[in-house]
């Protein structure tokens, strides 16, 4: 373990879920050919000019009012220069600027809370919250023709979520991080897919030798795609400055990528400061003025965001911490536990079989919730069934599984089947009986006081009813007997 104190902030890249790009009117669209979507805009030609997307501004004020923000009504656009293979104009349009007077993204001031491993909350303040364009892509390859541009990303709209250095180790990274991944799918801003580049993250870090000394030299670790990533890479760097520390060598700040193969950072250039950049105001594209009224408006279809959820669903369904926490972290399975409980007799039991059976057959499926062919109401009716004594936990694992591969109701599966729980004591009697009839010897021991056969005798029970007999009624039948 480092001697060492982590000082750890985040940049995180979303891309908004507009269909247009940031300033002009071509697709956003994923997995299609090569510069499909582009136009005079995209590629930076002389005399196109921008013209904001009204739904990426929206998105972004509703972004920054769910992490707390203060909007700021009088935006400004900035350019920052900087030459590029997949940068055609030479220059980004961004919302950063040198001096505060220049200096307006879109909001500012803003907080999560993110839960500890001990129980305990702690706030991590949100420094910034700015709209600007994304770059293009390279297409490297082995052929002669070699690398290739593809500028149908040019222009699509993000924002950059720039939270204050208060994080502490790359643990809690992993958890802001993941804070506001929920965040981006509970408001739909964002697909916030990591895998598919909706959301990267960057890490910037530093050590110092105590709690209360000034902050180190810090090193920015670019496009970290994974939580596991974000959180190895932190960590390959903890090691890496400490070493270096405790050798003497002098740090430098720099900017880095993670090489995932040989668990290290790689320093890719000398960190730019913002006067590298020369940001000067977008000369083409006028103040973002946005009334307060329709701030406000925004405001009020903010949707339940997952803070709220997990406490109602906790208050609601009167289930456990753990498992409100668990329903909440993908919005998709909120909305699904959700809509179930509301028709559900026993909340908890169904929150049990959608943690562990229902997420365990879903994790591996692409299309995930939205590929199951059963319904919430149906699993909720498949939990009412249980809770009548209708069908038995053991019976309900068999309909359920039916329930995945066919998208029939639990009704229809019991009717086909003939699975319906045997609860007439005098036909479990009958059954109990005869299985003592053909263990004597167990029987005689199970009545001198010897408890762990009981559970011969009801695995018994249950084998010759087709594991339709009633468990409860067979316990009781058989400590009758025992005592006759």
């Amino acid at each position: 373990m480092s001697k060492y104190f982590p000082v750890i902030g985040l940049e995180i890249h979303c891309q908004l879920a507009t269909e247009t790009k940031l300033f002009c009117d071509c697709k956003v669209e994923v997995n299609t050919l090569a510069n499909k979507n582009v136009c005079e805009g995209c590629l930076g030609m002389p005399g196109a000019l921008p013209v904001p997307n009204k739904k990426a501004v929206e998105y972004a004020i509703r972004l920054g009012l769910a992490l707390n923000c203060e909007i700021d009504s009088k935006a400004m656009w900035a350019r920052k220069n900087y030459f590029y293979p997949d940068l055609p104009s030479g220059y980004q349009v961004t919302q950063i600027g040198l001096i505060p007077e220049l200096d307006h993204p879109i909001a500012k001031k803003g907080w999560i809370e993110i839960e500890l491993d001990d129980g305990k909350t702690k706030r991590v303040g949100i420094t910034r919250i700015h709209m600007e364009e994304d770059a293009g892509k390279l297409v490297h390859d082995l052929s002669p023709e070699g690398s290739h541009f593809d500028a149908n990303r040019c222009g699509t709209p993000l924002c950059e979520i720039v939270t204050e250095p208060d994080i502490r180790s790359p643990q809690e990274a992993v958890l802001v991080l993941q804070k506001i991944k929920q965040i981006l799918e509970y408001t739909g801003v964002s697909n916030a897919n990591m895998e598919n580049g909706n959301m990267r993250c960057d890490g910037n870090i530093s050590i110092r030798p105590s709690e209360d000394a000034p902050f180190g030299v810090r090193s920015e670790i670019k496009n970290l795609n994974s939580f596991s990533n974000l959180e190895k890479a932190l960590e390959t760097e903890i090691l890496y400055q400490s070493i270096a520390l405790d050798a003497k060598q002098p740090l430098e700040q720099c900017t880095k990528r993670y090489d995932v193969v040989k668990n290290k950072t790689v320093v890719i250039r000398s960190k730019e400061d913002a006067l590298d950049y020369k940001y000067f105001p977008e000369p083409n594209t006028a103040r973002l003025i946005t009334d307060p009224k329709c701030i406000e408006e925004i405001r009020n279809t903010l949707p339940e965001l997952p803070d709220a959820r997990r406490k109602r669903f906790i208050d609601s369904f009167d289930i456990t911490a753990y498992d409100a926490h668990v329903l909440t972290i993908e919005k998709e399975v909120s909305e699904w536990f959700d809509e179930a409980a509301t028709k559900c007799k026993n909340p908890k039991i169904l929150a049990n079989w959608i943690i562990s059976e229902l997420l365990r057959e879903v994790k591996d499926l692409d299309g995930g919730l939205s590929s199951v062919k059963m319904t919430p109401i149906d699993l909720a009716n498949l939990v009412n069934l249980i809770e009548d004594k209708t069908i038995s936990g053991k019976i309900a694992k068999t309909v359920f599984a039916e329930m995945l591969e066919t998208g029939k109701t639990p009704d229809t599966i019991i009717q086909e089947k003939g699975l319906v729980q045997i609860s007439d004591p005098v036909a479990i009697e009958a059954m109990v009986r005869e299985v003592i009839a053909a263990n004597q010897v167990q029987f005689e021991e199970f009545k001198s006081g010897k408890a762990s056969i009981k559970g011969f005798f009801v695995g018994q029970i249950m084998r010759a009813s087709g594991g339709k007999a009633n468990p409860g009624i067979v316990n009781q039948i058989l400590d009758k007997i025992a005592k006759e």
